[in-house]
């Protein structure tokens, strides 16, 4: 949904998971928000000019968890409208995830940007997650990782 004068956004990330003595884990990241709140969510960042989705989604999931991921399939996408105080504008975001399987990296190798990376089991990960429209993503993963 675009909105009338509004800037629009685009990035990508991934569900980047392996498997573990309780299922399968994926991989989240811890951000600290302005106020000091803090938040787990998908790895996730700019689409870079030139750049693919596919590309984007593997540097910025590399960058933000340390982990080296392989796309596997497109999972869906998310839009999402915001205010952003920096650019005095209203944004229409649409982030589009990948589902990757873990080919190596260590989660302790993330960049600045993030306070944290960690694996956690499927279900709890659900449950830890801010955003509700990655939520959703997680909750396709399910059906997509059954066919893998």
């Amino acid at each position: 949904m675009k909105t009338k004068g509004a800037l629009h956004q685009i990035s990508a990330g991934g569900v980047i998971f392996r498997p573990g003595a309780a299922g399968i884990e994926i991989a989240l990241i811890r951000k600290a928000l302005k106020g000091g709140k803090r938040i787990w969510c998908l790895p996730k960042g700019w689409v870079e000019p030139g750049e693919s989705f596919e590309d984007a989604a593997v540097r910025e999931v590399r960058e933000e968890t340390g982990l080296d991921g392989e796309i596997i399939q497109k999972v869906g996408e998310t839009s999402y409208q915001f205010y952003s105080k920096e650019d005095r504008a209203k944004i229409d975001k649409t982030v589009h995830f990948f589902l990757m399987n873990c080919r190596g990296g260590n989660t302790a190798d993330h960049d600045d940007e993030v306070e944290a990376a960690e694996w956690f089991p499927l279900e709890q990960a659900e449950t830890l997650m801010a955003y509700p429209t990655e939520r959703e993503i997680v909750r396709k993963t399910r059906g997509q990782l059954r066919t893998v």
